[in-house]
């Protein structure tokens, strides 16, 4: 039995369901990767907007986008030559980011269909996906369920947990882009962002961590005090030369692995304000330096450089090959559990 504030529709063939809550604020989500494809929230003045870029029409979500809103899996972020070594054994996973593997392959959890049903006593919805023993190289069955719950808070919790038969490796994330100001043909340079974090992973030229943790003191990578994600993103500086600007895994200060405040962005024109918490230990900041004015967007015109931001709240890029990062092996008996929580509101 759905609720009243859960709602189901069809377009092209795609299930969309909205979540709302006693305030207005409204969440839409396909059966479809997982994907979030709208989140509508009120600025300062009442002022409704669609803050997640994406597509208009869902059927363009079957076609290549960079996981606009998508559930991110087996593994998000990258790992170092598509291959890794579990019990003595080598496993080899697609190559699709230059000689890298990224986001779960060349169809990951992005791309798959999720069963989807209401949640009986929250206002959400459970999605759930069994990744077959071998799909896209990783060992396993793994059965995953995802949480999305919306509460009157104005937060958007989501629960991750997954179990395997075989051992295996996992790392989830949620990949909304985020631009608060609610028109996407503006760039998110304006926003202020303050992060939870006295370290950040360097990397190599292909974007993979180099193994050590580097203190953000006295570089662009320091939030630790709120600042425009502008003011130091064309500072001469190789790690941002590498991605572009910022395309990195921030080390939260989280030593007891607790749900903890990780991230805060506030857009002052409208006032928007979204409060990141998670339990995961790292969070890869991504500017969308890569977008190229090729993808429709819903606010008209296309998708250029910076026009989101992506706060990927999961374990360390390349976890499976550094043994010194926080392990992200799930065995048979245990279950992976996961939040995190998007909460929004207005100054």
């Amino acid at each position: 039995m759905i609720k009243p504030n859960v709602t189901s529709h069809e377009k092209n063939g795609l299930s969309i369901y909205t979540l709302i809550n006693e305030y207005g604020l409204s969440i839409e989500v396909l059966n479809l990767g997982g994907i979030i494809c709208s989140i509508n929230t009120p600025d300062r003045n009442g002022i409704f907007k669609d803050i997640v870029l994406g597509f208009k029409d869902p059927k363009h979500y079957l076609g290549e986008h960079p996981y606009f809103g998508a559930i991110v899996g087996r593994f998000a972020n990258r790992i170092a030559h598509g291959k890794f070594t579990l019990e003595g054994k080598e496993y080899s996973l697609a190559q699709n980011n230059g000689t890298n593997h990224l986001h779960g392959g060349l169809s990951g959890f992005d791309k798959v269909f999720w069963e989807v049903e209401p949640l009986e006593n929250e206002n959400g919805i459970q999605l759930s996906y069994t990744s077959k023993d071998g799909e896209e190289g990783y060992p396993g069955n793994l059965s995953v369920t995802v949480d999305y719950v919306l509460t009157d808070d104005n937060t958007l919790q989501v629960k991750y947990q997954a179990q395997t038969n075989k051992t295996t490796v996992i790392n989830l994330t949620q990949h909304s882009y985020f631009n608060l100001s609610g028109d996407f043909s503006k760039q998110i340079l304006d926003h202020e962002l303050e992060l939870n974090a006295d370290n950040y992973l360097p990397i190599d030229n292909t974007q993979i961590p180099v193994g050590n943790y580097q203190s953000v003191v006295g570089t662009p990578f320091d939030f630790s005090t709120p600042k425009t994600i502008g003011r130091d993103i064309e500072d001469k500086n190789k790690q941002l030369e590498i991605g572009s600007g910022y395309d990195h895994c921030w080390v939260i200060n989280n030593p007891n692995n607790e749900i903890v405040k990780a991230a805060e962005v506030y857009h002052p024109q409208s006032g928007r304000t979204m409060d990141v918490y998670t339990d995961q230990p790292g969070m890869q900041l991504y500017t969308a330096n890569f977008m190229d004015n090729t993808l429709p967007s819903k606010t008209g015109g296309t998708y250029g450089p910076r026009s989101g931001f992506c706060l990927e709240t999961q374990h360390f890029p390349n976890a499976p090959n550094e043994p010194s990062f926080p392990t992200t092996i799930l065995n048979p008996g245990e279950t992976f559990t996961s939040e995190t929580w998007f909460q929004f509101s207005v100054k």
